[in-house]
């Protein structure tokens, strides 16, 4: 008998893995730790990454009931540790950070392999597209004279390179603090499948994007932190399919936009299971945001954004499902378990 609430979980995870491993050898390359050296290797990145989300919970709360006393401190601890950290938590945050990061790490390696598995691009026929949608013109130029090139594209660069720290901040924050523990699986499970479905898109339909495949339409844009990322993006792309640089990956694919995908689907599980009305204005303007800034900067067409969608809604839909969550005609009722042992389970 398996849960259905983290059977799915694991499986993506699982076949993440598979596919990448298999990816590797027909290609004769090892899988990369695409973060390097940070925090060490993998082996030890795993526990740390666990231990910094028990203390980013007990610490601030020991010293803020415990008012900087010793005793009173370690008995708050204690208490959390009791009434908080039971086996159900610690089955949560285990199965997500490792079912995530299993799924993270793989996507970055498949990404890293497409350009030796596929050399066929689709970005003139998507820019094609994105010129019928906006009657001849490209929509980057149409942001562009619209909202400008100078002020304008400083905002909209940070908070395009927000995604970069909310998707481990998210994370961390449903799989920690979520009293219902069915909404810390429903968000692993579907952030895994919108990962590993935005991998899917990347061999599908593979491009390189309208900032690196038509660079002229953006070369009146001020110099942001986002122009420096694509660039140095290019640089290690080139490195990697050149053979000058060994044991990093290259992050350039294109089709459906993650950045769209993720930050909607952030958005529509801060609707559904938040009830601060703030966050729910902040998350979904987060949304529309980003989706303007991925055309203003050239990092997809329309269609790149419109799939990302698409992901966003399929991942949200079924992780629904697989946690117990019920969908009506009404809108979404939340299945009221707080612990994984009441989660529905499915039989063999």
């Amino acid at each position: 008998m398996y849960r259905r609430a983290y059977a799915l979980l694991v499986g993506t995870a699982l076949a993440m893995g598979l596919w990448a491993i298999i990816t590797a050898v027909v290609l004769d390359k090892r899988l990369v730790d695409p973060e390097g050296s940070f925090l060490g290797p993998s082996w030890l990145r795993l526990p740390l990454l666990l231990t910094g989300a028990l203390l980013l919970d007990l610490l601030p709360r020991s010293l803020w009931f415990g008012k900087g006393h010793p005793g009173a401190m370690l008995r708050v601890a204690r208490e959390r540790l009791r009434t908080h950290w039971n086996r159900e938590r610690l089955t949560l945050v285990v199965l997500g950070i490792v079912s995530f990061y299993v799924t993270y790490v793989c996507y970055r390696n498949l990404k890293s392999f497409l350009p030796f598995m596929i050399e066929t691009k689709y970005d003139r026929e998507l820019h094609l597209l994105d010129r019928a949608l906006f009657f001849g013109n490209d929509p980057a130029i149409v942001l562009h004279g619209l909202l400008g090139t100078d002020v304008v594209a400083y905002l909209l660069s940070y908070i395009y390179l927000w995604f970069l720290p909310l998707v481990p901040l998210a994370l961390t924050a449903w799989l920690v603090w979520s009293r219902n523990m069915s909404y810390g699986y429903w968000f692993v499970t579907s952030q895994c499948i919108a990962w590993s479905l935005g991998t899917v898109s990347y061999y599908a339909l593979p491009t390189l994007g309208p900032g690196l495949e038509y660079v002229s339409l953006y070369a009146d844009l001020a110099q942001t932190p986002t122009n420096d990322l694509m660039d140095s993006l290019v640089s290690s792309r080139q490195g990697v399919i050149l053979g000058g640089l060994t044991g990093q990956v290259q992050s350039v694919a294109g089709f459906a936009s993650l950045h769209t995908a993720i930050t909607l689907l952030v958005a529509l599980l801060v609707q559904y299971t938040l009830r601060s009305k703030v966050l729910k204005i902040v998350f979904w303007v987060n949304f529309g945001v980003t989706v303007v800034a991925t055309l203003y900067f050239g990092w997809h067409y329309v269609a790149d954004d419109l799939a990302g969608i698409m992901i966003a809604l399929v991942a949200f839909y079924v992780g629904g499902l697989a946690t117990g969550q019920k969908f009506d005609h009404g809108g979404l009722a939340s299945h009221p378990t707080t612990t994984t042992s009441k989660i529905p389970v499915s039989r063999d």
